[in-house]
């Protein structure tokens, strides 16, 4: 065992069909640690935390906790050893009162002693200066405050590893400041913490060290001060700075005219989903992107300028002129399209054909009181199966039976028969094959060409240097940055989703 250490994971694996989740990964917390747990979507931080709290069983490895080998079969069991979770997602029950939160499943029923439950529940809020009564209704604290109250509840249960999963996603500065000044508190008092974040700054003001996973395996465990965020960067995204040449476009974007009039723009554009103001334009014929690590707003800003999501303030301008976007149907009739970064829960439609997939978006357009006549919607599917070259049976195939790549396929039809002027995709090549992947970046090099306007988000850094002749970046939902010529190069765009330390780039 580890000198400090109160929790060990060796050697764990877990497997799903066809899915190596975990492979032989190590975890080490020590006593009053503050300890990040980073890694891109899939690199296998929540499958980690899962099996440590019970919800998976490993199908390899084992877990010491103060040196004690433990077997956990559930959540139950981990809170019984003294490990505690407090999710994103409020686990509490908004109707109760504070007190009764933190001792639901520990009181008497009818022989409670309510009294001394409050007494000794607002004593621990004091104790942990959390702004909250014991007779307060939990649902009228802020979110904040009910993160506390949840971890109140752990501390008051003699928990020694306290898992923080992205608990300040929704909380504006101060009250992450009030969280951290808490983290710290317990950390005093030698809590072992876990903190899963996407939030790069936040890591390096409150954590002691950093543990980074990617695609199921350990990269490596750093003491913060050794780690400099670009270099964190680069371990997350899998990528060396002189692993990669510098790919140049493809598509004609020096004859894209920057000074004529956009055909897009926001100004000071606010989303209610955590995204600072932000500006942002595009011209005829050009693919711009945003970049940045999983969270830092990409994909919240693109669901702004579409209206997927409501905006707070700004205004924008088709072609020079203002409109008002509210709703998705509303960016429709303005000639913009998008397409979801999230294809199964936004995009497809699993039980309907491929057919009725690729006529939606012009069915809504038009009104569904007006319906195609099935020769026009099976012209429309011929046109795009053969354009796209989509792999399915027939036309009447649910879309749910089709791979992948073909379901995004689809998608893209659906949103290219709309006719855009303006075309946002998130993530287009996402979990399908290479082959499939070229094909989608070729088609939007050729959109362009024709004088379409491409927004594209990707994970993958080469292929927005691939794609794209301008990038916006974006950290902790604030625009760092814009990036294009010269500077649309690996290491320039590292360095500043990092946060601008290019002198850190060996």
């Amino acid at each position: 065992m580890e000198a400090g250490a109160i929790l060990e994971m060796r050697g764990i694996c877990k497997y799903f069909p066809g899915v190596r989740a975990l492979e032989k990964v190590d975890f080490t917390l020590r006593e009053g640690e503050i300890h990040a747990l980073m890694g891109e979507n899939g690199a296998g931080k929540s499958t980690l935390i899962k099996v440590l709290t019970g919800v998976y069983p490993k199908d390899a490895g084992y877990v010491t906790l103060s040196g004690v080998p433990v077997h956990i079969k559930s959540p139950q069991d981990a809170q019984n050893i003294g490990i505690a979770t407090v999710y994103q997602e409020i686990t509490l029950c908004p109707n109760l009162t504070v007190a009764e939160n933190m001792y639901i499943g520990r009181t008497r029923g009818p022989f409670t002693n309510w009294r001394k439950i409050n007494a000794d529940a607002d004593h621990l809020l004091d104790e942990l200066g959390i702004p909250a009564r014991a007779k307060d209704q939990l649902g009228n604290c802020s979110i904040a405050v009910q993160q506390m109250v949840a971890i109140a509840r752990a501390v008051d249960m003699d928990c020694k590893v306290l898992i923080l999963d992205e608990p300040t996603s929704s909380l504006d500065e101060q009250e992450v400041q009030k969280l951290f000044k808490l983290m710290r508190d317990l950390k005093s008092k030698g809590v072992g913490i876990i903190f899963v974040t996407h939030f790069l700054e936040q890591v390096y003001e409150v954590c002691d060290r950093i543990t980074v996973l990617r695609d199921g395996m350990l990269v490596g465990e750093y003491i913060i001060e050794d780690l400099p965020r670009v270099q964190l960067v680069s371990k997350m995204l899998g990528k060396d700075f002189d692993d990669m040449a510098e790919i140049k476009s493809d598509s004609d974007a020096e004859k894209v005219d920057y000074n004529g009039t956009p055909v897009y723009q926001a100004i000071n554009l606010t989303g209610t989903t955590g995204i600072k103001p932000f500006n942002f334009e595009i011209h005829k014929g050009e693919v711009n992107g945003f970049t940045g690590l999983l969270g830092s707003g990409r994909s919240e800003s693109v669901r702004a300028i579409f209206g997927a999501d409501r905006v707070a303030g700004g205004k924008v301008m088709i072609n020079g002129k203002p409109v008002t976007i509210r709703k998705p149907l509303d960016a429709m009739k303005h000639g913009i399209s998008y397409l979801p970064e999230d294809r199964k829960r936004d995009g497809i439609v699993g039980d309907l054909s491929v057919r009725d997939n690729i006529i939606l978006a012009l069915q809504v357009m038009k009104g569904f009181f007006k319906p195609f006549s099935r020769a026009q919607a099976e012209k429309f599917a011929d046109e795009y199966i053969e354009l796209l070259n989509i792999k399915t049976a027939s036309q009447d195939t649910p879309i749910k039976s089709l791979s992948g790549g073909n379901q995004q396929k689809v998608i893209l039809a659906r949103w290219l028969l709309a006719n855009p002027q303006y075309l946002i995709l998130d993530e287009p090549t996402r979990g399908i094959d290479v082959g499939t992947k070229v094909e989608i970046q070729k088609l939007v090099l050729k959109l362009a060409s024709e004088g379409k306007s491409v927004t594209f988000i990707s994970s993958e850094i080469d292929e927005m240097i691939r794609t794209c002749s301008r990038l916006v970046v974006l950290r902790d939902g604030k625009v760092v940055g814009e990036l294009k010529g010269d500077d649309l190069n690996q290491n320039k765009i590292m360095a500043t989703i990092a946060g601008g330390e290019s002198n850190d780039i060996q």
